[in-house]
């Protein structure tokens, strides 16, 4: 029978290993309280995907500093 503290240590190193993160693992993933969450969520561009996920790769780049979204600059020409 596996006891609780190792259930938990088994799922905190399955965390590291999923490319996709469920909202209540995200928080546990980034160590963030749900508004500090989701304010850095919405500072860096990220977003979850169609399915309710967030990606694991855009929560690293929010980690790390950088920004997850791209930035596409679209200049107007007069014809």
């Amino acid at each position: 029978m596996v006891k609780s503290e190792e259930h938990l240590v088994i799922r905190a190193i399955a965390l590291c290993f999923k490319p996709y993160l469920k909202p209540e693992e995200a928080l546990i993933y980034c160590n963030l309280g749900r508004t500090q969450f989701a304010k850095n969520c919405e500072n860096f561009g990220v977003y979850k995907t169609n399915s309710g996920y967030y990606k694991k790769e855009d929560l690293d780049k929010m980690l790390s500093g950088d920004s997850a979204r791209s930035v596409v600059t679209t200049t107007k020409s007069k014809i």
